[in-house]
C-alpha cells in the first residue's frame, strides 16, 4: 500500500535521495530527467558506506521535515548477523515515519532491473550473479561511469511499460521469496508528491 501523505502537517515536500554508490545515483539522476520528478541528488549523499552512516543521512535528509528515499543493497545484512541486526534497527526506526522510505534490494539493485525483464524472485548467489543475469537483457551492463552515465540505458528500462511492469512484479512478490526490491516504493511517493504539486498549481 502507498503510504499516504498528510499536507496539513507536511510543510515542505523536498526529497532528498541517498545510496550506496554511482549506480544509484544515475539511475535516479536518469529517471529525474525522463520523468520530471524533483529531488535533490549530491554526491555526498552517495558515499554511504554502512548502515549506521546511511541512518546520520537519512537523519541530516529529513531534518527540515523533508522526504528521505534510501537505496542500498540487502546482500550484506542478509549473510551478516550483525548487519542484519542493523537493518533491523533501522526499519523499526522509520516504520512509522512517513517521510522516509527504505528501499532495499536482495541481493542488489540489478534485481530491480532484472524485474523490467523477468517475472522471478529466485536465488541469486550474490550480486555478481544478479548482474550476469542482467546482463541476459543489457548486454553492455557495467558498473562503471562510461556506460552508468547515459541516459539511454534507464530510457530503455522505462520503455515499452517494463518500469510498470517492475513495479508490478517487485510489489506483488514483497519479501517473500529469495530476491526482494523495495525500490517501487520509491515511485509511489514521488508519484504522490508530484501529483500533489499538480494539484497545487492548479489552484
Amino acid at each position: 500500500m502507498a503510504r499516504r501523505i498528510d499536507n496539513r502537517n507536511q510543510k515542505n515536500h523536498s526529497v532528498t535521495i541517498l545510496g550506496e554508490g554511482l549506480t544509484e545515483q544515475y539511475y535516479f539522476t536518469h529517471i529525474r530527467t525522463l520523468f520530471g520528478y524533483h529531488y535533490t541528488i549530491k554526491p555526498y549523499y552517495f558515499s554511504v558506506t554502512s548502515l549506521v552512516e546511511m541512518d546520520k543521512k537519512i537523519a541530516e535528509a529529513i531534518t527540515d521535515g523533508g522526504f528521505a528515499i534510501a537505496v542500498f543493497d540487502a546482500d550484506v545484512a542478509h549473510r551478516n548477523e550483525a548487519e542484519k541486526k542493523k537493518l533491523e534497527s533501522i526499519r523499526r526506526k522509520y516504520a512509522n515515519k512517513r517521510n522516509v522510505v527504505l528501499c532495499d534490494s536482495l541481493t542488489s539493485i540489478e534485481y530491480w532491473f532484472l524485474l523490467h525483464f523477468e517475472n522471478t524472485n529466485r536465488h541469486f548467489k550474490d550480486s555478481a550473479a544478479t548482474e550476469n543475469e542482467l546482463r541476459k537483457h543489457i548486454p553492455e551492463y557495467e558498473k562503471k561511469a562510461k556506460f552508468l552515465q547515459e541516459l539511454k540505458w534507464v530510457s530503455n528500462l522505462s520503455s515499452e511499460r517494463k518500469l510498470e511492469l517492475a513495479k508490478t512484479r517487485a510489489k506483488f512478490f514483497g519479501e517473500v521469496g529469495e530476491s526482494y526490491s523495495n525500490v517501487y516504493k520509491a515511485f509511489e511517493l514521488l508519484d504522490k508528491l508530484k501529483q500533489i504539486g499538480q494539484e497545487t498549481t492548479k489552484r
